[in-house]
């Protein structure tokens, strides 16, 4: 089981890690974040909407959220324009830490439900796993971009959460 606290961390982790890679994209061409760089949803553009999609989606399952109204396939192309790709992240950002911030222990008690439409199925599973889940998703794929905005020649900040500041 996890905790509230546990939950702040990664919040904070996750802006953290936000702000570098997007400051990192910033600095290529709107061609070179749209290069096919055989990651898994292809650009890097691509994979920073995927996950921007991901948190909305599990923001819905897990607070007030609305849904991000388009299921996988559409989530590499849910916001187009780079300029506002970047704002709404660092908004949702916001409104990540702000639930996060506010999270009590019995908010991870119990059990969650919701229909996955990766799997199309009902899925029940413990409140604190799909937390842990979204958390762990966005630093999964936040790799992936880390790994292609390198290769690019950008120069994204460090990954280590033992280094976050304070």
């Amino acid at each position: 089981m996890i905790d509230p606290g546990y939950v702040r961390t990664l919040a904070r982790y996750n802006c953290w890690q936000n702000q570098s890679l997007y400051r990192a994209a910033d600095g290529l061409s709107e061609e070179e974040r749209r290069l096919d760089r055989g990651a898994f949803f292809g650009s890097i553009q691509a994979t920073l909407c995927h996950i921007f999609w991901a948190d909305n989606m599990w923001m819905s399952r897990l607070s007030d959220a609305p849904k991000p109204g388009v299921g996988i396939p559409g989530s590499t192309t849910l916001v187009e324009n780079w300029t506002e790709l970047r704002d709404r992240r660092a908004a949702f950002d916001g409104r990540i830490l702000a639930w996060a911030d506010a999270l009590e222990p019995a908010a991870l008690a119990g059990d969650l439900a919701w229909y996955s439409g990766a799997t199309k199925r009902d899925v029940i599973k413990p409140r604190w796993i799909a937390v842990t889940h979204m958390f762990n998703h966005q630093t999964h794929h936040r790799g992936q971009v880390h790994a292609m905005l390198t290769a690019a020649g950008a120069k994204p900040a460090d990954t280590d959460l033992v280094f976050m500041g304070d």
